[in-house]
């Protein structure tokens, strides 16, 4: 009889708060669809992980340091990432490329705040990181610069990106008028060749090793997947990055950080701050962006003006982002169609992330 109840005699209160959370994550993941892919694996981990005296902990540690201590799998996701992104409506209009640096503003908000709270500088950038809302980001500043805060800054990255649609519109209707939310934006209709889409991920790769050599890893690993997807003689590599690789490594990533969330480790003060100061990332990155569109719409022309939603389509959460903005837009105006603007917007968002993560490591010694 013993051996059937040593598992409930060996439960405390701090595992069971654990178990909810991660039931709360599976049911978000299924009830809401908040990111489903990500939510599932890291609430169905977290279970996994707090029932006293689970086995599972001995395996999930092995791929721990298999996958994401080698910074595998967040490298192996950027390629996934990269074969999804179409960067067409980018090259048609250039200017969105401000957004992307624009909604980066809460990265470093958030690094100095977590400096304040007494975090070493370090720590401090691997919170910060949080901000660009882009998970394998997180995950790789994190591997390098705070080992022992990965689990809560992995847990909060993804766990915000999911929770987009939540956290962006009330921000962005504080920050906006009804007039403002329905400007209409002129549409570009010109072609892009298929060799600037080629030359455009070789070309940035090389900029961006130039300037900050250890962000080569990051860009170059995303920036081969688009060129998988943009070379038009690798379609079924292509494919296969987009669909199986992106879906066998997501399911693996989403599962590991869960290893991290157990009651001991994640149960703490200074968890609980990260995951705050996670909040306060987003929420700065998205009134960043809006801000940014506004201040420059001080300058343009009636007719010419930028929409400040799309400004806070500059994160990195793609493309969940994007159908925010085009949705917000549409409950302002039925007619304004916003989401290739957005779009745009959100990809200029993914580059701006993962440069501002290879400055930040080139930049924190």
């Amino acid at each position: 009889m013993e051996v059937f109840t040593a598992g409930l005699m060996a439960l405390t209160w701090k595992q069971m708060v654990m178990m909810i959370v991660g039931a709360l994550l599976i049911y978000l993941a299924i009830a809401k669809e908040y990111e489903p892919t990500l939510l599932l694996p890291i609430g169905f981990g977290a279970l996994m992980v707090n029932i006293p005296l689970s086995s599972a902990q001995e395996t999930l540690d092995i791929l721990f340091k298999a996958g994401i201590l080698t910074e595998l799998f967040p490298l192996l996701i950027f390629i996934g990432i990269g074969a999804m992104i179409d960067f067409t409506p980018l090259f048609k209009n250039p200017k969105l490329l401000l957004f992307g640096a624009a909604a980066q503003f809460g990265i470093f908000f958030t690094m100095c705040m977590a400096s304040l709270c007494g975090f070493n500088l370090k720590e401090a950038a691997s919170i910060g990181i949080i901000g660009a809302a882009d998970g394998p980001t997180s995950i790789y500043v994190a591997t390098k610069f705070a080992h022992n805060l990965l689990g809560p800054i992995s847990v909060a990255a993804y766990s915000y990106m999911a929770l987009v649609p939540i956290i962006q519109p009330p921000v962005i209707k504080l920050l906006t008028t009804q007039n403002e939310r329905r400007i209409r934006m002129e549409s570009h209709a010109k072609s892009v060749s298929k060799t600037a889409l080629i030359l455009f991920p070789i070309v940035l790769t090389f900029l961006a090793g130039i300037v900050a050599p250890v962000s080569v890893a990051l860009i170059g690993f995303l920036m081969f997947g688009n060129l998988l997807r943009e070379c038009g003689v690798l379609n079924k590599l292509s494919n296969a990055a987009q669909n199986e690789l992106a879906s066998i490594v997501t399911i693996l990533l989403g599962i590991t950080i869960a290893s991290t969330m157990t009651a001991e480790k994640f149960l703490t003060p200074s968890t609980l701050l990260i995951i705050a100061m996670g909040l306060v990332a987003f929420i700065f990155d998205t009134a960043g962006g809006v801000l940014f569109a506004k201040f420059l719409n001080l300058f343009l022309k009636k007719g010419k003006k930028f929409n400040p939603m799309v400004g806070a389509a500059g994160i990195s959460a793609f493309p969940m982002s994007a159908r925010v903005i085009h949705n917000l837009g549409r409950e302002a105006d039925p007619f304004n169609y916003l989401l290739m603007h957005a779009t745009s917007a959100n990809v200029a968002g993914q580059i701006g992330s993962v440069i501002a993560g290879g400055l930040i490591l080139s930049l924190v010694k």
